[in-house]
């Protein structure tokens, strides 16, 4: 794996507005920078990366039933009591997923190791199906990229095929997302965009403009009822909305699923954890109250807990993350070494949320910046990558996306 230094399309940013992608530069920064792109090879994406992932979420979709019998793990992951049968139906009825983020810390030696799982609503889909893959096709023709380099990027492909193995033909699906948010309308017409390739109908309407009918659906701002909603907002937030009181009887299926409020809860973490203890693409994690009785030797898992910590403990106070179970974009997270904070986000917005305890497993630096791999999940199987990267130790809101390729065999 390298960072190769490489000249820019002459006319990407123009091809960018004509597009819609009106978020390459965000803030007075670059957000999609080209000026250099890493170099994987095909050993390293095939099984590194993208046989880890797929194993991985296969892991994932067990650790679903483990959590849905414990209403211990229940609480922990904070899932709303009151909705709680509503997740349950969706895993037991089957309740169709499409796609989820893996994001992976990776050097291209060791290997990729599990930071988190972004299971319900993850973005950057546009910058990673889409405008990556014009920039490979380009710097391929330009000759930039030497005659057989590919890319591990069939996200698109894996998206269309999805939609119409799920969905019977010329289904009508709505697609929702908070209104003014360029970059989640991106991956809003995205999904759309396979979907239409699948045959489907695909309507959007914002968010704030999905009503309820006197019959208890959900309806659009042309006062269609949604039978099928792909909603680029947190189940985390929506279960704890209002209008949750009315999901369960509104004939609505939900894409992403309400058993993905379970994948995407930092609390995944210690879980895969306990279950898989030592596999080696998960970092040992705890609930952070759990550590705490484990040292203090109480609580009624204390005993269990304590020889995990035990087995754990030289690598954690070597480094550990503390996240809160519920956060997005870096925000709320510390970084420790030996006991002391070494660095931590700015972002403080959900610090209220109870904690997990994470191995710290720092991240390369290719000219002092460091990258986070993004491996797409699509149905059940890893279909491509995306990254990004940041000088912080901790990936933001606003951290660079990088093209990537491979290198000729």
């Amino acid at each position: 794996m390298h960072k190769i230094t490489l000249p820019e399309r002459p006319d990407w940013r123009e091809h960018a507005q004509e597009v819609g992608f009106t978020f390459a530069d965000m803030h007075g920064a670059p957000y999609w920078d080209e000026t250099s792109a890493y170099a994987l090879s095909l050993e390293q994406v095939e099984t590194d990366l993208e046989d880890p992932a797929t194993a991985l979420h296969a892991m994932c979709r067990e650790a679903v039933g483990h959590i849905l019998n414990s209403e211990e793990l229940l609480d922990r992951l904070a899932i709303p009591e009151a909705h709680r049968d509503l997740v349950a139906e969706s895993w037991r009825r089957n309740d169709p997923e499409i796609y989820g983020r893996f994001d992976f810390a990776y050097d291209g030696k060791s290997p990729a190791k599990l930071l988190e799982y972004n299971a319900d609503t993850p973005t950057s889909l546009y910058e990673s199906a889409a405008f990556q893959w014009q920039w490979f096709e380009d710097q391929l023709a330009a000759g930039v990229l030497a005659a057989g380099s590919d890319q591990f990027n069939g996200i698109h492909e894996a998206l269309v095929a999805r939609f119409a193995a799920v969905f019977p033909p010329e289904t009508q699906l709505h697609f929702t997302a908070v209104s003014g948010n360029p970059e989640d309308y991106a991956t809003v017409e995205a999904m759309g965009w396979a979907a239409r390739e699948a045959g489907l109908g695909a309507h959007y309407c914002d968010l704030e403009q999905i009503a309820l009918s006197d019959e208890g659906q959900f309806l659009d701002n042309e006062d269609r009822v949604i039978g099928t909603l792909f909603k680029l907002y947190p189940w985390e937030d929506l279960l704890r909305d209002d209008y949750a009181d009315h999901i369960a009887a509104s004939q609505c299926l939900f894409v992403e699923p309400a058993w993905k409020a379970l994948l995407s809860n930092k609390g995944l973490l210690p879980v895969l954890w306990q279950m898989f203890e030592g596999h080696p693409n998960l970092l040992p994690a705890f609930f952070e109250e759990d550590v705490a009785e484990a040292v203090a030797g109480r609580g009624a898992a204390a005993d269990h807990v304590a020889q995990a910590f035990a087995r754990a403990a030289e690598t954690l106070h070597a480094g550990h993350v503390t996240k809160p179970i519920l956060s997005r974009e870096g925000a709320s997270v510390s970084i420790l070494k030996a006991g002391k904070v070494i660095e931590q986000a700015q972002n403080t917005d959900y610090a209220a949320h109870p904690r997990v305890l994470q191995a710290y497993a720092p991240l390369p630096q290719f000219d002092g910046f460091r990258p986070v791999i993004g491996a797409w999940i699509v149905g059940e199987a890893c279909a491509g990558i995306g990254i990004r990267e940041d000088q912080s130790r901790i990936t933001q809101d606003l951290s660079r996306f990088k093209p990537h390729y491979i290198t000729p065999e």
